[in-house]
């Protein structure tokens, strides 16, 4: 690559980023370091479009105008593919951590106002290797139970288990980490911001999908790739990176077929069970698990308690917006979160830092499972878990009955080792896509579709949560960088709502880090170059709000996932997405942007913007349904309690069990869920 970077090359792109980084903060590109950030990344190769952009400087020295200079000279190159990949990495080069190699000593985020509150610096701790991995031994190659997957559902599982006395294995494809393993601020490769990588697993390299891409292509995607639909991997999966949103779901949740009928070419459908069967568990998974938050929610179920910890503080925006909903009546509160509000469990409380959602916790204030059920499950000495290692089929024996696992691990030397583990019964809590892969690549002579699949229901129904956001720009500062973020919510619009089916939860969000404010909050209209950009930076970065919600999506059964005759690294058949959303949902969502829009200018805002909703596949955040349970074979794949159909000893706990995935954030569901399916497994197994 440097070999293209000759002199005249090298000359037009000092003036261009020169000309791109007019910050009008009073820094230079040089006293930010860009021009060195940007040759970094295209001599290394490491940007997505290294090659374009260099093909498009060269194609302007070819014609002799390389010595642009003035923004109206830029104009006729600024819509050009390679000149918008250009202006982001300038923008990364100005905006991003001082650790990626631009912004040095986070000077632009001084004069924008942006406070990442870190105790150790603006980049957290140095990354360091994640802890070693945690292997199978050679004696313990049987239990009672097998639980894939080590997240939300699945930690709560196998702390459930091993505390009533079973022995577990807890198996984890990805790494173990604490904060300095993998919680540092790359404020380019992390969980939602994944432009170079990020900071969960699976590996990069060796776990392909085939995807969607935005134009409906089917291509091969790499783990940090949009259309991979990526959930967050290791000890802890999502929950070490979440930004803790507890909700539970409203009661007509649970019965969406019953109160709107099915659309055409839906499969919208109820539940098997209602709230009141999972109240307990609610309850349940609030006080264990630990859930910060107030009660006043009108439109929420019975509750047997309210929460255990008081709410996190409100903020600017919670205060600007609370004066918005009083104007339109609107009920309003405290979101609750999985996030310490006062230490608790001998962890300390939030310290609100300006990067929460995306990154692991310098406080140790989330309350994942990674923190929580799972040291809980260890301490018992009945559970072992392993990490970095891969299920890649379930077995059984010469009945059909299901045995254990065949699952493979890494050596020290590189090689892949595959072991036949035993148990008694074996539960996938592996996320929506994976869980429905593992199930689809246990085939055999006795299941050639598949565990679970005899009515071709494993994988379809695929679903996450589309989430329209409106932004406002108001006349004083209406944001501060004090995290969480998330200070207030309704849920008037999550149903009855005229002409449309179900709704959303609306709450303001988590804090965005500058680099992202740059790629989602600017107003549609404004150049992603040059001074008026950088000038919106500077004089309104804490004076734009954002209000977004999860639609209730509606699923679609041709919405799934199959297998592909790709294979991963441990030769095991990759996911292959299909598919879209079911057109209502995008109907919703443009009603559920008009609301955002609407409640954003009762605020006070000048200027209200928003992406227009479109059909897609939006597996990437709260995936759901491709294991959907029931009461009938024929249309699901399990029980009301994640027993797959056909087998005694074969569960799933995760949200691929959801029939609808709700108006809300879902990870509380799914831990009430993991609390009431394990209850059930001691007492039936």
């Amino acid at each position: 690559m440097s070999r293209m970077i000759s002199p005249a090359i090298a000359t037009l792109l000092d003036r261009l980023i020169d000309r791109m980084a007019s910050t009008e903060l009073g820094l230079t590109a040089h006293e930010l370091g860009v021009g060195g950030y940007v040759l970094d990344r295209l001599l290394a190769g490491d940007a997505p479009e290294a090659a374009e952009i260099v093909a498009g400087l060269q194609k302007i020295v070819g014609e002799g105008t390389h010595a642009v200079a003035t923004e109206a000279q830029l104009e006729a190159h600024a819509r050009e593919p390679w000149f918008t990949s250009l202006a982001r990495l300038v923008a990364e080069g100005v905006y991003a951590n001082p650790g990626n190699g631009g912004n040095r000593n986070a000077a632009s985020w001084d004069v924008i106002g942006y406070e990442h509150g870190l105790p150790e610096g603006p980049d957290g701790p140095p990354p360091s290797r994640p802890l070693p991995i945690r292997r199978l031994d050679a004696d313990q190659l049987d239990f009672d139970a097998i639980v894939v997957g080590a997240g939300a559902a699945g930690g709560i599982v196998a702390h459930s288990l091993a505390q009533a006395g079973r022995t577990v294995l807890l198996v984890e494809r990805g790494h173990e980490r604490g904060y300095a393993e993998g919680g540092y601020r790359d404020h380019l490769r992390n969980q939602r911001y994944a432009r170079y990588g990020m900071n969960t697993d699976p590996a990069l390299e060796g776990n392909p999908r085939i995807g969607i891409d935005p134009e409906g292509r089917a291509v091969v995607a790499r783990p940090y790739e949009w259309a991979y639909h990526h959930s967050a991997g290791g000890v802890g999966s999502g929950t070490t990176v979440f930004g803790g949103l507890a909700w539970r779901f409203h009661p007509d949740d649970f019965r969406m077929a019953s109160r709107y009928g099915v659309p055409d070419g839906s499969s919208l459908a109820d539940w098997p069970i209602g709230y009141a069967d999972l109240e307990p568990w609610y309850d349940r998974a609030e006080n264990d698990i630990g859930v910060s938050g107030e009660a006043g929610n009108p439109h929420e179920g019975h509750r047997s308690r309210g929460y255990p910890m008081p709410p996190l503080p409100r903020r600017l925006a919670g205060d600007r917006l609370a004066e918005g909903a009083r104007r339109l009546g609107l009920d309003t509160f405290h979101p609750p979160l999985l996030v310490n509000s006062v230490p608790r469990d001998g962890r300390g409380a939030c310290i609100e830092c300006g990067s929460c959602v995306g990154f692991q916790c310098p406080s140790n204030a989330k309350n994942g499972t990674y923190a929580t059920a799972i040291p809980r499950a260890l301490a018992t000495g009945r559970c072992h878990l392993i990490t970095e290692a891969m299920v890649t089929s379930i077995e059984h024996d010469d009945t059909g009955q299901v045995s254990g696992v065949r699952l493979v691990q890494p050596q020290a030397d590189g090689s892949m080792v595959a072991t036949s583990v035993r148990a008694r019964l074996v539960v996938v809590s592996a996320g929506a896509i994976e869980t429905a892969r593992l199930l689809l690549a246990s085939r055999s002579d006795f299941y050639p579709n598949g565990l679970g699949n005899d009515h071709d229901q494993v994988g379809r129904h695929l679903q996450g949560h589309t989430y329209p956001t409106a932004f406002g720009l108001f006349d004083d500062e209406v944001h501060s960088s004090r995290g969480p973020g998330v200070t207030i919510a309704t849920c008037d619009y999550n149903h009855g709502n005229p002409g449309v089916i179900g709704g959303a939860m609306l709450a303001d969000d988590f804090v965005m880090p500058p680099i992202m404010f740059w790629e989602n909050a600017l107003p549609p209209a404004l150049p992603r170059w040059g001074a008026e950009a950088h000038r919106f930076m500077r004089d309104n970065y804490k004076r734009v709000l954002q209000v977004k919600g999860p639609v209730h999506e509606i699923p679609n059964p041709d919405c799934r996932v199959t297998l592909a005759a790709l294979t991963d690294r441990c030769g095991m058949p990759v996911a292959h997405l299909h598919g879209t959303t079911h057109p209502e949902t995008v109907r919703t969502a443009r009603f559920i942007l008009g609301k955002a829009k609407e409640w954003i200018e009762a605020s006070g805002a000048r200027a209200v913007w928003g992406a227009e909703p479109r059909l897609h596949m939006s597996a990437g955040q709260h995936q759901a349904g491709t294991c959907r349970m029931g009461l009938d074979p024929r249309t699901s794949v399990t029980d009301s309690y994640g027993r797959v159909w056909g087998h005694e000893n074969l569960f799933v706990c995760d949200a691929s069990l959801h029939p609808t995935n709700g108006g809300f954030n879902p990870v509380l569901t799914i831990m009430a869920m993991a609390f009431r399916n394990a209850d059930h497994i001691l007492r039936s197994t």
